[in-house]
């Protein structure tokens, strides 16, 4: 495709920002520009991204100086604005009305996004839609310990609102908890609320099954509320360090419409605009698909959809700018997404899985989004090494030792 009349401004720095970058770069030959708050991570010294750093990058007047300043920088194009983070996309949708004419931000209004991704109203809307999700628990600071919970240990404690419980950091804050007994339960709660959380934790039983019972399903919703592209992904396999747990390592793509029809409902029906994408876990008990969480963006592993068939920098454009009535898309072609060596992919992805994973890699369809043979600077590609490297030892100590 040739060049467009678009400038993408990207904020973050992880394997989200270097995923659009690269499929813009793909689709239009663009170089993304990317606002992230440290010099490092993938999108840092990357020939494809124009890398600033800003450390108060999710403060509400730098982030609207930064996007005012790329707007001037490029009066002569479009400039869009995507979210790689929560923070962000909240940022994006609150401050959308002060941006620069020049500039599109794809995301619905704050009331909405903090409506999706606040776990406990979420499943409230899930409960009115008759979608499926864990066996659940709210329980605010207010309600003390003497509670009980209505199903078996082993339990999973995470936060209603991630956003505001990042912003109050204590030693041992995981992004997920797993833990074995009411009473560890307990101490991970006083932890929590000591530390200056005041919104609600969600309580769940643990569903049973190894990371090839995952899914993330990805979807991107038009202008007009109208879903267009929906690509399922079956996840073989998860990170399990403290702050990675759940973030995806790889992913087959995979048919289920009947699962897709489900959600292309609940889009439509909020009248929802840009990219979603929802966590789904497989309940072998209960033969059920069962969500835990909607992002309002595209995912940290987007780039399996643009692996896929589907890039996704071409909704944006063909959506936004140029103004295309696009076609309903349901992906059905077979890709394999990683971000670990193949030799973690095949040491710890159940052998069931290795003969398409190895048939996938032989006719090359398969990709690692950092590597990418346009984007040659070679301190990042240092760096991807020693991180590729690095996961080897992080398998062999958080994922062994659960075995």
């Amino acid at each position: 495709m040739g060049q467009l009349n678009v400038q993408p401004l990207l904020f973050g720095g992880d394997i989200n920002v270097y995923s659009v970058a690269r499929a813009f770069h793909e689709a239009y030959d663009i170089k993304s520009i990317c606002y992230g708050k440290y010099p490092s991570g993938p999108a840092y010294q990357s020939d494809i991204i124009d890398y600033r750093p800003c450390l108060q990058n999710e403060q509400e007047e730098a982030f609207l100086k930064n996007v005012q300043t790329v707007a001037q920088e490029h009066a002569d194009r479009t400039v869009l604005v995507i979210a790689c983070g929560d923070s962000y996309v909240k940022l994006a949708s609150k401050l959308k009305g002060e941006f620069p004419a020049n500039v599109i931000a794809p995301y619905v209004s704050i009331d909405q996004i903090e409506m999706l991704t606040h776990k406990e109203r979420f499943y409230e809307l899930c409960e009115h839609h008759g979608i499926s999700y864990p066996s659940t628990l709210v329980h605010h600071p207010t309600t003390g310990y003497d509670f009980e919970v209505p199903f078996s240990p082993p339990f999973v404690c995470k936060p209603s609102n991630g956003v505001a419980y990042w912003e109050h950091p204590f030693e041992g804050n995981e992004k997920v908890f797993f833990c074995e007994t009411k009473e560890e339960l307990c101490k991970v709660l006083k932890k929590v609320y000591s530390a200056g959380y005041d919104d609600s934790m969600i309580i769940q039983e643990c569903i049973p099954g190894d990371d090839s019972h995952m899914r993330v399903l990805t979807n991107y919703s038009s202008s007009d509320g109208t879903v267009k592209m929906m690509c399922l992904g079956h996840v073989l396999l998860e990170e399990h360090t403290p702050h990675g747990i759940g973030n995806h390592a790889v992913i087959i793509t995979e048919e289920n419409e009947a699962l897709c029809k489900t959600f292309q409902s609940l889009l439509e029906e909020l009248n929802f605009c840009g990219f979603s994408n929802f966590d789904i876990k497989y309940d072998a008990r209960d033969g059920k698909y069962k969500v835990f969480e909607i992002n309002c963006r595209q995912g940290r592993s987007n780039f399996y959809v643009t692996g896929a068939g589907q890039n996704i920098a071409t909704y944006l454009v063909r959506d936004l700018v140029c103004k295309e009535d696009l076609p309903f898309t349901m992906s059905k072609q077979k890709s394999l997404w990683y971000v670990v060596p193949k030799q973690v992919m095949f040491d710890y992805i159940v052998p069931e899985y290795h003969a398409e994973m190895k048939a996938l890699l032989h006719e090359k369809k398969a990709v690692n989004p950092l590597f990418y043979k346009k984007d040659k600077g070679i301190l990042r590609l240092l760096r991807l090494v020693k991180n590729q490297i690095g996961h080897i030892k992080k398998y062999k100590i958080y994922y062994d030792k659960k075995r």
